[in-house]
C-alpha cells in the first residue's frame, strides 16, 4: 500500500479562484474519486456503491487525517484550507487508529499461470465497502505519518494553495511549480506596490 495514497485522500480539498474546493462534496465525488484510485484501494469500481452514509464517514476521516497532517507539520502552519474548523488531535488519531484497525488484513500470495508470483495485501476478514474503503485510507495515514516521509511533510505556502506535500528534495518549498509560479508573482507584485 503506498503510503502515499493518504497524500491523494486529503488533496480531495483544493482551491481554486473562488476558494476551497471539496472533491468529496457529494455521492457522485466520492464515487468519481474511488473510481480513479480503485487500483491502490483494491476495490472493484463497478461492484462499489456510495451512500449518503458512507461518504460522511469517509468525510470524518479525511478531517481526522488532515488534524494529523496539520499536527505533523507543526511548528509550520497546516493548510489554510480548514486550519480552523479541524477536529481536535486526540480524537482524530483515536478515530484513524480505530478506522485502520476495524479491517485486519493479511498478505495472500497470488501466481498466475506463466507468470510470476506477486503478494498483495488483502481483508483478512469479511468486511462492508465502507469499512474497507476507510480502512484502506486510514492505514495509509498511519504509514505515510509513522514512516520516514513524515518529517518531509509540508502544507504549502503559495497564495490559495490548501495542499499538503511531501518534499522531495531540500529546496523544494511548493507542492508544484505553478504553485512556486504563483507564489513568487505574488512576491514580485508585493514589493513593486510597495516602492
Amino acid at each position: 500500500m503506498s503510503s502515499l495514497l493518504a497524500l491523494e485522500f486529503v488533496s480531495t480539498i483544493r482551491a481554486n479562484r473562488s476558494g476551497p474546493v471539496d472533491a468529496l462534496e457529494d455521492v457522485g465525488g466520492l464515487t468519481a474519486w474511488v473510481g480513479g484510485h480503485a487500483p491502490e484501494l483494491g476495490i472493484d469500481p463497478a461492484a462499489f456503491v456510495v451512500t449518503a452514509e458512507m461518504r460522511e464517514e469517509v468525510v470524518a476521516l479525511r478531517q481526522a487525517i488532515r488534524a494529523l497532517f496539520a499536527r505533523a507539520v507543526s511548528p509550520g502552519p497546516a493548510s489554510a484550507a480548514d486550519a480552523a474548523r479541524l477536529p481536535a488531535f486526540e480524537p482524530s488519531l483515536d478515530l484513524v487508529n480505530a478506522t485502520a484497525a476495524a479491517v485486519p488484513v493479511a498478505p495472500r500470495l497470488e501466481w498466475p499461470q506463466d507468470e510470476a508470483p506477486h503478494a498483495r495485501t488483502l481483508p483478512a476478514l469479511a468486511a462492508g465497502d465502507s469499512a474497507r474503503l476507510r480502512a484502506t485510507l486510514a492505514s495509509a495515514a498511519v504509514d505515510l505519518l509513522g514512516g520516514p516521509h513524515r518529517e518531509q511533510l509540508r502544507a504549502c505556502p503559495a497564495p490559495r494553495c490548501v495542499l499538503y506535500f511531501v518534499r522531495e528534495h531540500p529546496r523544494q518549498e511548493w507542492c508544484s511549480v505553478a504553485c512556486g509560479n504563483r507564489a513568487r508573482a505574488a512576491r514580485h507584485y508585493r514589493q513593486h506596490k510597495n516602492a
